[in-house]
């Protein structure tokens, strides 16, 4: 791994080496009148090819970025899942490997559902982020692990603050989880997106016009491309020296993040975003 911690090492501290979304992660930050100050990272190999005299290995990059604006200081983690191939030794070829959502349902299919009990319940932002928290980098043994896990996360950080589960055996409807099935708005970020904003009863969401009007426990969905195929879930857990909201994720796991995921691989200048405020 000598020759990727180099190529890290590059990336940092040489402008002419460094990828798009390290650009645009300094710039956003430059943007809201903060710097980085630290950056530290381990990288874990969990995959390699040998064919003649090449390699190609897959490994995880854990990041580790001190943020200080004004006189607030925040840590935020991120993992990414990168390939490189070698040729004696040599970097040839290195890219981040997506991991992404596109939508296999229709959001027509997450409907209300007729003639249900009302539930009211008192949303406990403060378990949903301390579960948020909890589970950030690994996963619950009670639930299943998705490849792509973002919805599934914030679903349970839900269910942690207390949101009640209806609609089961249904896929098509309501919002639950029963161990070995749960409904489409439980795991696929489309659906989850069109359910909160349909629902009347139990686990609704109220759509804000900005993030500044969103609280910890609170969700924001993203469509990256501005298609209107809904890709990817977070949870707000924190907010930043000028009240805009920090998240957390999985899939490629996140902690303490900046909302709008400009320093991400899979965005782009059409990204779309919906806040939803939870248990309103």
């Amino acid at each position: 791994m000598d020759s990727l911690k180099g190529y890290w090492l590059a990336v940092f501290t040489n402008e002419s080496e460094q990828p798009e979304w390290w650009r645009r992660k300094l710039a956003l930050w430059e943007r809201e009148k903060a710097s980085i100050v630290k950056v530290s990272g381990r990288g874990e190999r969990f995959r390699e090819f040998r064919f003649d005299d090449k390699t190609s290995q897959e490994y995880l990059l854990h990041l580790s970025f001190l943020i200080k604006q004004a006189e607030h200081y925040h840590l935020e983690e991120q993992q990414l899942f990168y390939r490189v191939e070698l040729k004696n030794g040599k970097i040839i070829k290195h890219e981040e490997v997506p991991r992404r959502q596109r939508a296999k349902d229709n959001p027509n299919l997450i409907l209300e559902d007729s003639g249900g009990t009302r539930q009211d319940f008192v949303y406990d932002r403060r378990e949903a982020v301390r579960y948020a928290e909890r589970w950030w980098n690994s996963y619950n043994p009670d639930f299943r692990e998705f490849e792509v896990d973002c919805t599934n996360y914030v679903s349970q950080c839900m269910l942690a603050g207390g949101a009640p589960m209806r609609g089961a055996p249904v896929r098509e409807r309501g919002w639950w989880y029963t161990g070995d099935n749960w409904s489409f708005s439980w795991a696929v970020a489309h659906s989850l997106r069109w359910y909160l904003s349909g629902s009347t009863s139990g686990l609704k969401g109220k759509e804000v016009a900005s993030p500044e009007e969103l609280l910890p426990g609170d969700v924001i969905c993203y469509d990256f491309e501005g298609d209107g195929r809904w890709d990817h879930n977070t949870i707000v857990v924190n907010k930043d020296a000028n009240g805009m909201p920090l998240v957390n994720a999985h899939t490629n796991n996140s902690r303490n993040r900046y909302w709008t995921y400009e320093d991400s691989a899979a965005w782009t200048p059409n990204i779309q975003y919906k806040f939803f405020r939870i248990g309103e």
